[in-house]
C-alpha cells in the first residue's frame, strides 16, 4: 500500500476554536474535573470545569486589561504544572497566541523564540525564569515585550485584579474572535539541527484532531479517565494530550520532576499515561536492574520472555494452555508488582516522539499495560497515526487518525495531509513552500504502509548513513537494540562517508554499580575507570554482536568507543523530548570518532 486516507468521523463547525472545548465541559451537567492539583500535604484536589473556566476568564480579562490584543503572541516558560495549562487557555480566551518555551532553554534560545514570534508578554514560572526572559529581552532589544508575569509569584493575582473592569461581553467578543483557520500557537522545533522554526498550529489543528481522535480513543480518554502529565508542555505531544483531555472531560494532573514519577503514579493512580520511548525503556531497565540486584534476575528474564511470547500469541490468536498457565504464574510473581508500581490502574499508555520497538511493545502488552504507539511531529500537532485498542499492530505506529492521510513517496519518505498538518512556518514562506508538495507535508521520515494500512517507521531521511562504499545504513535499527540493555544509556551510530560503521556508547550510571557488583567488581568504580574495564567492553561488544545479527555485514558495527559523559539535555546532546542531537554529538566527539577511524581497520 502506498497511500491511505481515513475520512473524518466528526465534522466541526468552522467558527469555533479551542476555548469552546472548555465551554463544552463547564456548560455540561456533568461538570467534570478537568485538573487535579496536589496541596502542601500531598493530597490531590480536583478542579471542576466550571472552576477552571472561571479562573481562565479572570486571567484572560487581566491580559486584555494589560494591553494584550487579539492575535498578539504571549510566551510561556515553565516546567510542567497546572498553571501552564491555566495560562495557556487564558491566552486563547483573550484571543492571543501562545508561544511555549522549554524551561531549560538558554537566554539565546529564549531570545530567539520571543523575538522571532514578536511576543508582547510572557509568563515565567520562577524568578530565575523571569531573569532569563528579561536578560534575553535586554540583550536582543526585544522592545515589543512589555510584561513578564511570574507563576510562582504574584503575577496571576495581579492579572486577576487587573481584569476586574473588563466586561463579560468584551471578553466574549475577544474569545470568539478566532476560528478554526486562525493560529492558536507557534511551537518552535526543538532543533536537532539549525535554528528552531516556528510551526503555526491552528485552532482547527487541535479541535478537529482532538474530536476525531476521541472517536477512536474514547474508551481511554473520557470523563472517567485520569492521567498525570510529566512530559514538558512546551512539547507538542504533551500539549495535544492536554487539549485532548479537556475535549474529553478527562482529569489531568501534573508533575514537574520525572525523578518522582513512580511515587506520583502511586499516589495519583492514573488510568492512562503518555511518555516517550526512553521512559518505557527506563521503567523496564529499572525493574530488571532491581531484580538482578536482588538475585532474582533469572526470574525476571523468564517473566519478560513469557510476557512477550504471550502478547505475540494473543495478537495472532494462538495462546496455548501451557503459555496461559506460565503467564498466570508470572502475573502474580512479577507483572502485578510492576502494575502496582505504576499506580495499579494504568491500562493504557500512549507512546510518541521516537520508535518504541517491538520488544517493549510486546512486553508491556504482556504484563497488562497496552502501549499505543503513534507517530507525528511538531508540524503535525503530534499524531498523524496511532494504534488504537480496537486496531493495534505492535511494531507499527498505527493507522492514520480520522481526517488524516499518509502517502509513501517514491524514495520512501512519509508524506502527511489532513487535520493534523500545520498552516506553515511562521515568517518562513520559503521553508513552508519547500515542506509541501501538492498539499502533502514532507515529514523527513522513511517508512512503509502494510496491506492493512499500518505505518512502520524505518528511519529518518536526514539520518541515513551512507558509507564510503555507498551502503545505506539506518542507525536507529542498531541503536534501539543496543540501548535496550540496562547497562547502556545512549548509543550513536556513525559512519557517514567512512569505510565502516562505528558507534559511540554511554553507560547508565544508575544501573552501573549493580552490574559491577554482580560481575565481582567494585560497585564504587568511577565512570572513567568503568569505560576502560575489559568486562564492560566485553559486555558492550556482546550487545553489538547481537544487534549486528539483524543487519548485513556491510551495515554491522565494526568498532565502538565508550565515552565517559552521558548524552543529556543539560550537555546539549538531547532535545527536551530526549532525542539525540546527532550532529551536535558528532561535532563534540569529533576527536573520539577520528581516533576510532584512524585505528587499525577492523575486519
Amino acid at each position: 500500500m502506498r497511500e491511505l486516507s481515513v475520512p473524518p468521523l466528526v465534522n466541526v463547525a468552522p467558527e469555533i476554536n479551542i476555548t469552546d472545548l472548555v465551554l463544552r465541559q463547564s456548560n455540561s451537567a456533568a461538570n467534570p474535573a478537568l485538573f487535579s492539583v496536589r496541596d502542601a500535604a500531598g493530597t490531590w484536589n480536583d478542579i471542576s470545569a466550571k472552576d477552571f473556566h472561571a479562573d481562565v476568564v479572570r486571567i484572560a480579562k487581566g491580559l486584555m486589561a494589560s494591553g494584550v490584543a487579539a492575535g498578539d503572541r504571549v510566551g510561556i516558560m515553565a516546567r510542567t504544572r497546572y498553571e501552564w495549562a491555566l495560562v495557556d487557555f487564558a491566552i486563547w480566551f483573550s484571543g492571543a497566541v501562545s508561544v511555549p518555551i522549554y524551561e531549560t532553554s538558554s537566554p539565546s534560545q529564549v531570545a530567539w523564540n520571543l523575538g522571532d514570534s514578536g511576543a508582547v508578554a510572557a509568563f515565567a514560572e520562577s524568578s530565575n525564569h523571569e531573569n532569563i526572559i528579561r536578560a534575553a529581552a535586554a540583550s536582543e532589544n526585544l522592545a515589543a515585550l512589555k510584561n513578564v508575569w511570574q507563576l510562582e509569584g504574584r503575577g496571576l493575582d495581579a492579572l486577576r485584579k487587573a481584569g476586574v473592569n473588563v466586561s463579560d461581553e468584551e471578553l466574549e467578543t475577544r474569545r470568539s474572535t478566532a476560528n478554526l483557520a486562525d493560529v492558536a500557537t507557534i511551537i518552535y522545533t526543538s532543533g536537532t539541527t539549525g535554528r528552531p522554526k516556528g510551526c503555526e498550529l491552528t485552532h482547527g489543528n487541535f479541535v478537529e484532531l482532538s474530536d476525531n481522535a476521541l472517536a477512536s480513543l474514547g474508551e481511554i480518554v473520557n470523563q472517567n479517565a485520569k492521567t498525570i502529565m510529566f512530559l514538558p508542555l512546551a512539547h507538542v505531544f504533551a500539549r495535544f494530550i492536554s487539549v485532548l483531555s479537556v475535549a474529553a472531560g478527562a482529569t489531568v494532573a501534573h508533575t514537574p520532576d520525572i525523578k518522582n514519577l513512580l511515587a506520583d503514579l502511586q499516589s495519583y493512580q492514573p488510568t492512562f499515561i503518555l511518555a516517550v520511548p526512553r521512559v518505557f525503556e527506563k521503567v523496564y531497565n529499572s525493574a530488571l536492574t532491581k531484580a538482578e540486584d536482588g538475585g532474582k534476575g533469572a526470574i525476571f528474564h523468564k517473566a519478560a520472555e513469557t510476557a512477550i511470547a504471550y502478547a505475540r500469541a494473543q495478537q495472532n490468536g494462538k495462546a496455548g494452555l501451557g503459555l496461559k498457565i506460565k503467564h498466570a504464574v508470572f502475573d502474580k510473581l512479577v507483572y502485578a508488582k510492576l502494575r502496582t508500581a505504576m499506580g495499579g490502574h494504568v491500562a493504557h499508555a500512549v507512546s510518541g516522539g521516537g520508535p518504541l520497538g517491538e520488544r517493549l511493545g510486546y512486553f508491556f502488552q504482556g504484563i497488562g499495560m497496552q502501549i499505543l504507539e503513534g507517530y507525528g511531529l511538531t508540524e503535525t500537532t503530534a499524531p498523524i497515526t496511532v494504534n488504537t485498542p480496537a486496531r493495534i499492530k505492535i511494531g507499527t505506529v498505527g493507522r492514520p487518525l480520522p481526517g488524516n492521510a499518509v502517502k509513501i513517496a517514491d524514495d520512501g519518505e512519509i508524506l502527511a495531509k489532513g487535520f493534523c498538518v500545520m498552516r506553515g512556518y511562521y515568517k518562513r514562506a520559503e521553508l513552508t513552500e519547500q515542506a509541501f508538495t501538492d498539499g502533502w507535508f514532507h515529514t523527513g521520515d522513511i517508512g512503509e504502509l502494510d496491506t492493512d494500512g499500518f505505518l512502520k517507521i524505518t528511519g529518518r531521511k536526514k539520518e541515513i548513513i551512507v558509507t564510503a562504499s555507498g551502503k545505506n545504513v539506518v542507525p536507529a535499527l542498531l541503536e534501539d537494540q543496543i540501548r535496550a540493555d540496562a547497562l547502556v544509556s545512549q548509543v550513536l551510530v556513525v559512519g557517514d562517508n567512512r569505510p565502516f560503521i562505528g558507534a559511540l556508547v554511554t553507560l547508565d550510571e544508575e544501573a552501573l554499580p549493580g552490574w559491577l557488583e554482580r560481575h565481582n567488581l567494585s560497585g564504587k568504580m568511577s565512570i572513567d575507570d568503568a569505560v576502560k574495564d575489559p568486562q564492560i567492553h566485553a559486555q558492550v561488544q556482546k550487545l553489538i554482536d547481537r544487534a549486528n545479527q539483524s543487519v548485513s555485514h556491510a551495515e554491522a558495527i565494526k568498532s565502538f568507543r565508550i565515552v565517559t559523559s552521558d548524552f543529556t539535555e543539560a550537555s546539549g546532546h538531547l532535545t527536551p523530548s530526549l532525542k539525540v542531537k546527532r550532529a551536535q554529538v558528532i561535532k563534540d566527539y569529533d576527536a573520539v570518532i577520528e581516533e576510532m577511524y584512524s585505528a587499525k581497520k577492523p575486519s
